[in-house]
């Protein structure tokens, strides 16, 4: 699919983008050059995680519709029902300035040695308690709800701590 990006730019992704991508599967999707400075904001972003509790450590960022980005990282606490994911971290910072629709959303999350990031709809076997039902490793459904309150069908890049595209949802 090739499509234009704010500057005039044409660029080429590639649609299977839209599962889970991993190194085993061919070459990771290409992303339009806004979206990769989300990766890198996250990435970034991701340095500055509090985690106390030992929870993987997550970066976001998220451009509105203006092209004004917010980057947040996940903010923990001893009590794990007050900490709050880099998402949602984002989210907030971002209305709080005034935004209310967004373009897209970068998380970066997880362990660099994970292969590949796995949907938990139903998913028993899936031990990561940062998967919620209907969520995609790192991301929890109420991450993806706090995003859609806002908007639905906004695309949420999941890459792991190398920068590495390894999945991509929608709100």
């Amino acid at each position: 699919m090739v499509r234009q990006s704010r500057k005039g730019d044409l660029v080429t992704t590639d649609p299977s983008a839209s599962t889970s991508a991993s190194a085993a599967s061919g070459p990771a999707p290409e992303l339009a050059a806004e979206d990769s400075k989300l990766l890198v904001l996250a990435r970034s972003a991701r340095l500055r995680a509090y985690v106390p509790d030992g929870r993987p450590a997550q970066g976001a960022a998220l451009r509105d519709t203006t092209g004004r980005t917010y980057a947040a990282a996940t903010v923990g606490h001893t009590r794990g029902d007050l900490a709050l994911s880099a998402l949602r971290a984002a989210v907030a910072a971002a209305v709080s300035s005034g935004a209310r629709s967004f373009e897209a959303a970068a998380v970066v999350t997880g362990d660099p040695q994970q292969s590949a990031l796995s949907i938990a709809a139903d998913d028993p076997t899936v031990a990561d308690p940062t998967v919620g039902a209907g969520g995609v490793a790192g991301i929890t459904a109420d991450d993806l709800a706090m995003l859609a309150e806002f908007g639905t069908g906004v695309p949420v890049f999941v890459a792991g701590p190398d920068g590495a595209l390894r999945a991509r949802t929608t709100s």
